[in-house]
């Protein structure tokens, strides 16, 4: 009896024992899990974070970059553009110069004088000073667009056409500074009574004018081209606000 009760004892303490140990395993079980689960999620929380911040790095460089770009963009065309607005202001000068010769050249046909001619040499030489800044001024500011032309995929067109305005600018200038220089000899040489070398001058201030007049036409065509060009998308401009 005493024996039984013994083994008894023994198998409900061993049921215990082992509910017990099951317990405590699915308790450790439990605890492992959300460890893992816990360790996963900060070690995905720093792969984000990693991932974010590598991103973010990317995205400022690419900005500075768009930005860079743009700025210098900026800065060329208005360089540019301030450059050669300045020569086609130099050039009107000229044209006010250049026309005061021809009065007073015109003047001396219906009375030579030493005034009129002295007048129309004179208004020659500054209608020459004129032209020969604007040239030069065409001309400067040509680099600045063509440097422009680096930093724009989309303004490549309009860069091109002021490069070819400032070289149409610097045609009709240069034409004009040889018809002024033609103009200043004839009037010397009108003052002078040789009438044949006045003829051979007329004759190379004529053809020198005719070859103004066409080069004035590619000029304004030039001109036209810029004043047309679309800067933005009509199609985006139409789109309705969201």
């Amino acid at each position: 009896m005493i024996y039984k009760v013994s083994v008894n004892s023994f198998i409900l303490v061993v049921r215990i024992v082992a509910r017990l140990f099951d317990r405590n395993m699915f308790i450790m079980t439990v605890a492992i899990m959300i460890g893992i689960v816990i360790i996963t999620f900060f070690i995905a929380d720093i792969v984000n974070q990693s991932k974010i911040e590598t991103l973010t790095e990317e995205h400022v460089v690419e900005i500075e970059d768009i930005n860079s770009r743009n700025e210098n963009f900026t800065d060329y065309f208005l360089q540019g553009s301030v450059t050669i607005d300045s020569a086609r202001e130099v050039r009107e000068v000229g044209n006010y110069y250049f026309d005061f010769a021809l009065f007073w050249y015109n003047t001396a046909l219906v009375n030579i004088t030493n005034t009129s001619t002295d007048k129309c040499i004179e208004n020659c030489w500054s209608a020459m000073d004129e032209y020969s800044t604007s040239y030069q001024k065409f001309g400067y500011s040509k680099p600045f667009f063509e440097e422009a032309k680096t930093y724009t995929d989309r303004y490549v067109t309009i860069l091109d056409y002021y490069v070819g305005f400032a070289q149409a600018g610097q045609n009709i200038t240069m034409l004009r500074y040889n018809a002024s220089n033609y103009l200043r000899q004839i009037a010397e040489n009108l003052s002078l009574g040789q009438m044949e070398n006045v003829s051979m001058l007329m004759e190379l201030f004529n053809e020198t004018t005719g070859l103004y007049d066409e080069a004035l036409e590619d000029y304004e065509d030039q001109k036209d081209q810029i004043d047309e060009f679309a800067f933005f998308s009509k199609v985006r401009e139409d789109e309705p606000p969201e």
